[in-house]
């Protein structure tokens, strides 16, 4: 696919795009779950899918992938017993224009699907929409005490190219903290 033109990406504002999930009954180690899609995302229904966004590579630096898989192919996640959502539906320019009762709701919504599918691990990409949704206004990056839905809760930095506090490297770096940690709670 081409590259959504400035008109795509106009239209895309409000749209949502579906989860990635495996199919039930099938393992389901972490279900990642962004802000909310981007408009970048909305045009092409595929998340994380702005060109700079680190989601891709830390995803693959830390080792849950054998190798770097693009957007498109974002299927293939439930293979290796993945997933993706987002704390809210609605697509946006930037996450600032989400209002607190989206993501109060949005987190709700995702309480519903972890209870509903059961992952082993819930990675939410951005502390600030994670704090607000779930009224832990003092969370941090990093595991969490306490679990959503019976599911064990992490925290992980918001993998935008406009997150310039997190580098690439350090983003990784918690991707393969959460890795280690899932890949240790199903030996």
């Amino acid at each position: 696919m081409n590259r959504p033109t400035p008109a795509d990406l106009a239209a895309a504002s409000g749209k949502t795009i579906p989860d990635v999930l495996p199919p039930p009954g099938q393992p389901f180690r972490v279900l990642f779950c962004g802000i909310n899609p981007g408009l970048y995302s909305a045009a092409t229904g595929w998340h994380f899918a702005r060109p700079g966004n680190r989601f891709w590579p830390a995803l693959h630096q830390s080792g849950f992938t054998p190798r770097q898989l693009l957007p498109s192919e974002q299927e293939l996640l439930a293979g290796y017993g993945l997933g993706i959502t987002n704390v809210a539906a609605r697509a946006t320019a930037q996450a600032a224009e989400l209002a607190k009762d989206e993501l109060i709701e949005g987190g709700r919504r995702l309480a519903g699907l972890v209870a509903d599918r059961r992952p082993a691990f819930v990675a939410i990409a951005g502390v600030t929409a994670y704090r607000t949704a779930f009224g832990r206004p003092k969370a941090q990056v990093g595991p969490q005490d306490e679990t959503l839905a019976g599911a064990r809760l992490w925290i992980l930095p918001n993998p935008s190219g406009l997150n310039a506090h997190w580098s690439a490297p350090r983003i990784a770096a918690e991707f393969r903290a959460l890795r280690l940690r899932s890949a240790d709670a199903q030996a």
